[in-house]
């Protein structure tokens, strides 16, 4: 039976390396710019401080050796708007499943799990960037095509 479960610190290495995966998964200069590897030792930092946020959920799931797989929701707060009434909008990020794993559920178990967090945070929005391998899942889960396009701009 599957089981997911909230990520505690002993995961930050396990959550680093599927982290890191899915930027190899996904590939491409963005995802995967020369600069070394520094980022992961900053992303152990910052992962070990979120961990216990009201503001961050990591949920994982184990394997038989280590994590099997993990995602992870915030909760930011936005000015309120016509469209966006509490101005709490809730992010998926680092959705990732280690390879043997994969096509086992685990994904959407922890999307339910996220979901069912957002709601308990009223986030009255919540965006995610989709893969294509994920794009199905999050479909049938009632994600649709974002109205704004999305710009970005590294200082």
């Amino acid at each position: 039976m599957l089981c997911i479960r909230q990520a505690v610190e002993d995961d930050v290495a396990e959550l680093v390396r599927l982290r890191a995966l899915l930027f190899e998964t996904l590939g491409g200069d963005f995802f995967n710019p020369d600069g070394g590897d520094d980022w992961r030792d900053r992303l152990a930092a910052v992962l070990k401080e979120q961990i216990t946020a009201g503001t961050v959920r990591i949920l994982v799931v184990d394997g038989e050796h280590g994590l099997a797989a993990c995602g992870i929701g915030t909760v930011e707060q936005r000015l309120p708007s016509p469209h966006l009434r509490n101005g709490r909008i809730g992010h998926v990020i680092g959705m990732v499943t280690d390879p043997a794993y994969r096509r086992r559920g685990h994904s959407r178990m922890i999307m339910r799990g996220l979901l069912d967090w957002f709601k308990e945070q009223e986030a009255a929005r919540v965006d995610l960037y989709a893969s294509s391998d994920g794009e199905p899942l999050y479909r049938s889960l009632g994600f649709a095509d974002h109205p704004n396009p999305s710009l970005y701009r590294r200082p």
